[in-house]
C-alpha cells in the first residue's frame, strides 16, 4: 500500500529513451561505420562473405533490441496501471468496512469496531448469541473481500514477473545468436500468460480447437477467440548480398476464427470484431537495397467466408471498416519505396457476393505508419482496389545521416583536392 508506483512509468520512460535513442542511434553508427564496409565493391572474396552475414546478424540484433526495449516499456506502464487500480481498489474496500463498522489494521485484518457501541450492544455481544453471530459473519464477510483483493494484487504481481522474465526470451532459433535480443518481444502483458497457461483453452490432436475469453483489465481492451486451424505452414527466406537484400515469404492456413476486442482506457478506444472460416495462402517478395530503395509484390487467394467491423481510435492506430464476402478472392499488390517513404497499391478479382470499406492510420510494431484504404463491391462477379503510404522514420534517418555523412565527405575531398593543388602550385615557383 506504501509502494511508490511512480517507479515504474520512470522506469519505462528509461527504457523507452533507450530503444528511441541509445539502441536506434547504435543501429545507425553500426549500419554506417560496420555494416556499411561489407556493402561496397571493393571487398570481395570469401572473407567480405563471412562478414557481410555477421554483419547483417548484429544489424538485426540492434533492431530487435529497440524492439524488446520498448516492449519492456509497455509492460512497466500496464504494470503501474493495473496496481494503480488494484490498489485504489483495496482501498475503496477497506473505507466501505469501516463504514460498515469495522476495523482494518494496517495488515489487513478486519474485526469489529466497538469504539462507539451503546452500553445495550456491548451487552448483547456478551449475551445475545445471535448478535455476536451476526458480527462474526459480518466480520468474515469483509475480511474475505480484503483477502481477495489482496490476493489479485499477488496474481497480478505474479503475471508482471512472468511477462518480464518471458519478454528478454530469444525466441527465434534461426537468427543467428543464441540468447539475443527477442525480435518477437510484446508489450502485452496477456500474452505471454496466454503462452505459459493457457487459460479456457483446450489442444486435442490435429485439428487444434479453442476458447479464450479476458475481460477488460491492466488498462487493456477485452478479447474473445475462438478458432479450429486444420493447418497452417509458413516458408521464409533471405539472400544478401553487399546492399542488395531479397526475401521472401510464402503462408497458407486452412480453418475457422471469429475474435473480438473491445475496450476504452487511456490509450483510446477499440471495438472490433470477425469471423471467418476457409482456405488461405499468400506469396510475397521483397528487394531492397540499403535503407535507399526497396519494392515488393504480393499475390494472395482466399476461399470461404468472412465477416467483420472495427472501429479503433488510439494513440496508434485510427482506423474504421467494415466487409462481408463469401466465394472466392484473388488479389495482387504491389510498392515501393524511396527513402523510408513507400506507396503500394491493391487489386482483387471477387467470385461471389460481397462488400468491403476501410480507411485507416496506424502506427506498427517497428515505428513504421501506414495510411490507407481499400474499397470494393461483387453482385456476383467485382473486386476491390486499395491504396497505401508508409513513412518509415528510422529509415528516413538514417537516410538523412548518410547523405549528411556524405556531403561531409565531399566537402573533404575538395579541401583535400585544393590542398594539394595549392602544393603543386607553390612547388612549381619554387
Amino acid at each position: 500500500m506504501t509502494t511508490d508506483l511512480s517507479s515504474l512509468t520512470t522506469a519505462a520512460d528509461q527504457w523507452e529513451r533507450m530503444a528511441t535513442k541509445n539502441f536506434h542511434d547504435l543501429e545507425s553508427a553500426y549500419r554506417r561505420d560496420v555494416h556499411g564496409i561489407s556493402m561496397g565493391s571493393t571487398w570481395t572474396g570469401l572473407s567480405a562473405q563471412a562478414a557481410s552475414g555477421r554483419f547483417d546478424v548484429t544489424l538485426r540484433e540492434f533492431q530487435k533490441a529497440q524492439t524488446e526495449a520498448k516492449a519492456i516499456a509497455s509492460l512497466l506502464r500496464e504494470a503501474h496501471t493495473g496496481f494503480t487500480s488494484l490498489r485504489k481498489q483495496l482501498e475503496s474496500v477497506r473505507s466501505d468496512a469501516i463504514k460498515a463498522g469495522m476495523k482494518v489494521s494496517d495488515q489487513g485484518v478486519a474485526s469489529f469496531d466497538t469504539t462507539d457501541l451503546t452500553d445495550a450492544e456491548r451487552h448483547a455481544m456478551v449475551h445475545d448469541p445471535d448478535y455476536r453471530s451476526s458480527i462474526n459473519k459480518a466480520v468474515t464477510a469483509w475480511q474475505l473481500v480484503i483477502d481477495q483483493c489482496v490476493k489479485d494484487t499477488d496474481a497480478a504481481d505474479k503475471d508482471v514477473q512472468t511477462a518480464l522474465q518471458s519478454v528478454v526470451v530469444d525466441s527465434d532459433l534461426q537468427d543467428g545468436t543464441v540468447n539475443g535480443f527477442n525480435g518477437q518481444a510484446d508489450g502485452n502483458i496477456d500474452q505471454y500468460l496466454g503462452k505459459q497457461k493457457a487459460p479456457h483453452t483446450r489442444t486435442d490432436g490435429w485439428p487444434h480447437m479453442g476458447f479464450t475469453v479476458t475481460g477488460p483489465k491492466y488498462g487493456k481492451e477485452g478479447s474473445l477467440k475462438a478458432y479450429i486451424d486444420a493447418f497452417h505452414e509458413t516458408a521464409k527466406g533471405t539472400l544478401a548480398q553487399g546492399d542488395l537484400r531479397l526475401s521472401g515469404v510464402a503462408d497458407i492456413y486452412g480453418g475457422g476464427r471469429a475474435t473480438a476486442n473491445y475496450g476504452f482506457n487511456d490509450k483510446g478506444v477499440v471495438g472490433k470484431a470477425e469471423i471467418s472460416a476457409g482456405v488461405r495462402g499468400l506469396a510475397e517478395g521483397r528487394v531492397e537495397y540499403g535503407p535507399w530503395v526497396g519494392g515488393y509484390t504480393r499475390g494472395e487467394g482466399f476461399v470461404g467466408g468472412e465477416a467483420g467491423v472495427n472501429a479503433k481510435a488510439t494513440k496508434e492506430e485510427l482506423t474504421v471498416g467494415a466487409k462481408a464476402f463469401a466465394g472466392g478472392k484473388v488479389s495482387g499488390a504491389a510498392g515501393f519505396e524511396v527513402a523510408g517513404l513507400g506507396i503500394g497499391g491493391t487489386a482483387e478479382g471477387w467470385a461471389g457476393p460481397g462488400a468491403e470499406a476501410w480507411w485507416g492510420l496506424k502506427k506498427d510494431d517497428d515505428g513504421t505508419f501506414r495510411l490507407g484504404g481499400k474499397a470494393g463491391a461483387s453482385p456476383i462477379l467485382g473486386g476491390a482496389v486499395g491504396v497505401e503510404v508508409t513513412v518509415d522514420p528510422h529509415k528516413l534517418s538514417e537516410t538523412a545521416g548518410d547523405v549528411a555523412g556524405a556531403v561531409g565527405d565531399g566537402v573533404e575531398a575538395i579541401g583535400d583536392g585544393a590542398g594539394s593543388v595549392k602544393d603543386t602550385v607553390t612547388g612549381w615557383f619554387d
